[in-house]
């Protein structure tokens, strides 16, 4: 009788420990596989990919930040928090009017670029926070400006291969500058938003054959079955030619490979920032070869795109929705018949 009562307390206590483990584990916002987000006590801890940060409430909301990455400056536009940016690098490379009015009256810095970053004017700035992707070959800059007192966190939005989790990332800066319910709001809408697409491109009974990407030298980039890009064709209603491979990053191919595989191609996406197809034929003679380039229609992503800012890397990371109905406009064009395309634009 003792043992059959031992026996039931250790199932107890061993069923206890693995609801109480998971409800731990639980506490975790999470935004992707590789950024979470927990408030504990006043705390709030940030887990993004390597790297683990514990932000006391005294230290937030950050008031003055600095980016050093374009593709950020887009969740800052969608929650109007432009004004709390004093510092970006490469500005030649961020479409946002705001923010190119925000540095001509002198209230954001150009802090230089990758090559190299002014560390004197980023220090004298005083940020409560810089963003930025994480670049390994930047450590000894990124030590530098850690010993001066200034808080680095990185985001690698670059690394989602759902364009949902993308937009998600608008839930950390949110929690970070005092927009949550803002940002909460925000993302609710691009996710309802892409979800109706996604089911209305499903109602078409076409499932058009779709090539991506172009040469560089000698290979062809085409993104995995697992991208990014994979995703949005799939939620497009389209049948991508590399869909059946389980990579998530891009696949070197020949030219002769990826001609093989794009025979019935109907569509060809993601093409750089060509103006016309005789230019694009300078690139490569070797697309005259291609059905696709005759008899198909080829879109570049250059429908934003001013000097050398393209919108679709700013506020095209973060609307997943307004880039997933550019897709579905192209492959299924009769299911919005007046609908302008945002981002993307035919190559004639």
């Amino acid at each position: 009788m003792k043992n059959y009562i031992l026996l039931i307390f250790i199932l107890f206590l061993n069923f206890s420990c693995k609801k109480e483990s998971k409800s731990v584990e639980s506490d975790w916002q999470k935004i992707s596989g590789n950024v979470q987000l927990k408030t504990e006590g006043n705390v709030l801890k940030l887990k993004s990919g390597k790297f683990n940060y514990d932000l006391p409430a005294s230290k937030l909301p950050f008031k003055k930040v600095i980016l050093l990455n374009a593709s950020l400056v887009g969740y800052f536009t969608e929650l109007g928090l432009e004004n709390k940016i004093i510092g970006i690098s490469s500005p030649e490379y961020v479409f946002s009017k705001k923010i190119h009015q925000l540095l001509s009256e002198g209230k954001i810095q150009n802090i230089g670029n990758e090559q190299k970053y002014d560390i004197e004017k980023i220090i004298a700035l005083k940020p409560d926070v810089i963003f930025t992707n994480y670049i390994a070959s930047f450590d000894n800059t990124y030590d530098l400006l850690k010993k001066n007192g200034i808080e680095i966190i990185f985001l690698d939005e670059y690394l989602e291969q759902n364009p949902l989790e993308k937009s998600k990332y608008l839930l950390v800066f949110g929690k970070l500058l005092d927009k949550e319910k803002e940002s909460v709001s925000k993302f609710d809408q691009i996710k309802n938003s892409y979800d109706s697409l996604k089911i209305l491109a499903q109602k078409s009974k076409v499932k058009p054959v779709v090539l991506a990407n172009e040469m560089y030298g000698n290979q062809w980039f085409l993104p995995g079955g697992k991208s990014n890009l994979a995703q949005f064709i799939s939620d497009a209603n389209g049948n991508y030619i590399n869909a059946s491979n389980t990579d998530f990053k891009a696949v070197p191919m020949s030219f002769e490979e990826v001609y093989a595989k794009s025979q019935k191609a109907e569509y060809w996406i993601n093409i750089g920032n060509h103006q016309t197809k005789k230019e694009l034929l300078q690139i490569n003679p070797n697309y005259t070869k291609m059905n696709v380039f005759n008899a198909g229609k080829l879109y570049t992503l250059t429908g934003k795109e001013v000097g050398k800012s393209n919108d679709y890397f700013e506020s095209g990371v973060v609307r997943a929705d307004l880039v997933l109905k550019d897709y579905i406009k192209i492959f299924h064009p009769e299911l919005f018949p007046n609908y302008n395309l945002t981002y993307m634009k035919e190559l004639k």
